[in-house]
């Protein structure tokens, strides 16, 4: 089949000869007939296979065959939106080499750039308008674009679109062109939630599928190189190094991954520059272009700024990053391969990256083959294993460790949790005079149940037991265990058998009075009371009457 068997015009006809081209591609052939007859068309066809020239063909046809055209700002018969810059430039360089030989007048518009040329543009009066979502909404605020004629609505790698945050302004935009009208989807991929969105702005629409959902086309040699993270730059200059490379482009996920990477080329002495949207314009177009003359060997550049990218003989592509988005690795490898030529795309994968890589697998239906002969390999046994660092002379939790006196104690953590225990075994001795609740308390903090529970108490209990054993050594000092056991009373252990004595009260602290003027200044060691203020001893001298309050 050729394009002459698709009842294309000659004038049309005449321009795809001039580029050179003869025979129509799958989705061509498929999507030009029924665009023609003016039917909704849902289009899913991999990135590389014509979709351009699928939409804008039909489309310079049917305006070329109306015999009514208004001018001015009212006469915009077809709206293109695009997510990216450089996708609306060559899909407008598209419209000016087919429609080279028509009467039709295009125009390009986006942001970045000044808008004093595009308004020029759209007074002069257009019938094809290829936009950007949000310099469109500015313009048509600023009512310089009015779509109240449109007959037909394209929108362009739907999913990169929706992908990029621009379904509210692509809502805003359809809701201001007329209901009656032709729509086209075009998508690389067709996720479910965009085939939901299709089927919202399309009205019977004829499906055409050419390829598989997400495939990547079989013409592309696919490579996977495991490499650590550090490594990844030594490795892209490695590969590099092979001068039969002409031109590369290379993908990163972040625009500062794209400025690095090139920089690194550029002191390695590899002629490359970035490409993302933090550039201005003409930084972009200056790169693209350069790179389209192969002035520059390296072409680096994020997801969003490589749509649209279109060289000719592109043959390597290279991932230096995996995509996030499994649909993303089909849209970067896509731009090699294309219209039936052969590419060849190159992968780096890190150990983080392996969950991304996953995914590409389960989408693309196939595995990648794995590059093991390079310089560079993923060191997966490499890694340090982190192994917790116990202090000397300390357990873990939970542990028990040998107490002195050859019994086991729980450690700091097990005491401390055991609360609930620590209450339960409180002794209180109400109503007991005070030599006996003396010896009660001593006696009983000797094995930590009453002063200070838990280790603490324990603490000051060993402490005391300590001191009385050694005062013991001296008196039983030669004497076997046993004996010494035989020796005490019955019923009467080695702590509580010499009993201390209580102390004797102390005297009462003796207190002076103080002059007016140690009574002002505050003093340091002044009493507190339970209420936690100074007490103050005032004797005599505070009197209550009107000589001392000044009381009439």
């Amino acid at each position: 089949m050729t394009f002459e068997n698709l009842k294309l015009i000659e004038p049309l006809l005449r321009a795809l000869k001039t580029e050179g081209y003869t025979i129509p591609t799958p989705i061509q052939a498929q999507a030009i007939p029924i665009l023609l007859e003016r039917k909704d068309l849902l289009g899913c066809a991999q990135t590389g296979t014509g979709k351009t020239a699928a939409f804008a063909l039909p489309i310079l046809q049917n305006l070329h065959e109306d015999e009514l055209y208004v001018k001015g700002p009212e006469g915009i018969k077809t709206l293109i939106l695009t997510p990216t810059r450089e996708l609306a430039i060559q899909i407008g360089e598209s419209f000016t080499a087919y429609g080279r030989h028509l009467r039709l007048r295009h125009t390009v518009i986006f942001g970045g750039v000044s808008q004093h040329s595009q308004t020029t543009a759209l007074r002069n009066g257009v019938d094809i308008l290829i936009a950007t979502p949000g310099r469109l909404l500015d313009l048509m605020n600023q009512r310089f674009v009015k779509l109240d004629n449109i007959k037909m609505f394209v929108l362009d790698e739907a999913d990169r679109m929706l992908d990029m945050g621009f379904i509210h302004d692509v809502k805003k935009i359809i809701a201001r062109i007329p209901a009656k009208r032709q729509t086209l989807f075009f998508s690389a991929t067709m996720p479910a939630e965009i085939a939901k969105l299709a089927n919202t702005i399309l009205t019977n629409p004829v499906k055409v599928e050419v390829t598989p959902v997400s495939s990547t086309a079989n013409t592309i040699q696919q490579s996977l190189y495991f490499v650590d993270k550090k490594d990844k730059r030594k490795l892209l200059k490695h590969i590099l190094d092979d001068h039969t490379i002409g031109t590369a482009l290379v993908f990163t996920r972040t625009k500062h991954g794209a400025d690095r990477v090139a920089r690194d080329l550029n002191d390695a002495g590899i002629r490359a520059e970035a490409i993302h949207g933090d550039k201005s314009q003409g930084s972009r177009q200056r790169a693209l272009s350069n790179f389209k003359a192969r002035k520059t060997r390296i072409l680096v550049a994020t997801d969003i700024a490589a749509r649209g990218i279109d060289v000719d003989e592109l043959t390597h592509v290279i991932n230096f990053e995996l995509p996030n988005v499994p649909e993303t690795y089909v849209h970067r490898i896509g731009r090699t391969g294309r219209a039936g030529a052969s590419g060849i795309s190159l992968s780096f994968c890190d150990e983080e990256e392996k969950e991304y890589l996953q995914d590409i697998h389960k989408l693309i239906a196939k595995t990648i083959p794995v590059v093991e002969d390079h310089p560079y390999p993923l060191q997966r046994d490499g890694m340090p294993k982190i192994v917790p660092s116990v202090q000397p002379g300390r357990q873990r939790q939970g542990n028990k460790q040998q107490r002195p006196d050859g019994r086991r104690q729980n450690s700091r953590n097990g005491a401390r949790g055991n609360s609930d225990n620590r209450s339960s075994r409180q002794v209180t001795t109400p109503n007991v005079p005070s030599e006996v609740s003396g010896n009660v308390a001593e006696n009983t903090s000797e094995t930590g149940s009453v002063e200070g529970n838990g280790r603490n108490g324990r603490r000051r209990g060993n402490r005391r037991n300590r001191g009385r054993n050694k005062q013991g050594e001296g008196q039983d000092q030669g004497q076997p265990q046993a004996q010494q056991a035989q020796a005490r009373p019955e019923g009467q252990s080695q702590q509580n058998s010499q009993p201390r004595q209580p102390r004797a009260p102390r005297p009462e602290k003796q207190r002076t009075p103080r002059t007016e003027s140690q009574r002002s200044a505050p003093r340091k060691d002044a009493p507190r009371g339970e209420d936690g203020f100074e007490k103050l001893d005032w004797g005599d001298d505070l009197k209550w009457g009107s000589e001392r309050m000044d009381l009439d």
